[in-house]
């Protein structure tokens, strides 16, 4: 495979063979688990030649964190991409499925928004695999694009228009440093950003788009 997987891609491996684990898998994964499923990119520090993944089974408590041969990747499916394909319109769960009715309901507003997003999470699973992951409680997890600071107001309408749909909609913001979820960075204050390097407490949100103050950027524990 060529060029850089980014968090939350979906990826299609050749084989089971492709996966590399720094211990024994867990029980539940080839049960669950085969090369005709996707598995997630997570963030984690670089190695060459691999790409940190993430393997989900049919329950919250089963993700296993490995790595994979990025020479074995036959597939990519970004979020933006599979929000794209629209697949939610003839899903046969719709009429079932609040994730999926907010995402009906939402698309509009996104598209007016101006920014580039995507779906994650249980609804971009079972979007892309057709496997029945998505339940009556499930949040509906999105991903907006940013690689320069949106506009606060731009932001504020944004969570503003969706506040009222079917489910809880969980929104991160993707920056050049890592994501943060929406509601943190609208609240005001310190965020959590999700690293590569790991967790990190923001003083100032407006620094992850800004490499030069990064130095600012305190370890979380």
């Amino acid at each position: 495979m060529t060029g850089a997987c980014l968090p939350h891609d979906l990826l299609w491996l050749d084989s089971a063979a492709a996966l590399v684990a720094e211990s024994e898998l867990p029980d539940w994964l080839p049960r669950y688990w085969h090369p005709g499923l996707p598995v997630v990119v997570r963030r984690a520090g670089v190695r060459p030649g691999l790409i940190a993944i993430g393997i989900r089974g049919p329950l919250r408590a089963q993700r296993c964190a490995l790595w994979a041969d990025s020479l074995q990747v036959c597939r990519v499916l970004s979020p933006e991409q599979l929000a794209a394909e629209q697949g939610w319109r003839q899903h046969p769960r719709l009429a079932a499925l609040p994730t999926l009715q907010a995402l009906q309901q939402a698309e509009a507003t996104l598209q007016a928004s101006g920014l580039v997003w995507g779906i994650t999470g249980s609804a971009g699973f079972e979007l892309a695999t057709g496997q029945a992951t998505l339940t009556a409680s499930s949040d509906l997890d999105l991903l907006l694009r940013c690689p320069q600071p949106p506009a606060p107001s731009q932001l504020e309408t944004l969570a503003a228009a969706l506040a009222d749909l079917p489910c809880r909609v969980d929104i991160q913001l993707q920056t050049p440093a890592g994501g943060m979820a929406l509601a943190e960075y609208l609240r005001g204050g310190r965020v959590l950003l999700k690293t590569g390097s790991g967790p990190l407490l923001l003083d100032q949100p407006p620094s992850a788009w800004t490499a030069s103050r990064q130095s600012q950027v305190e370890q979380y524990t």
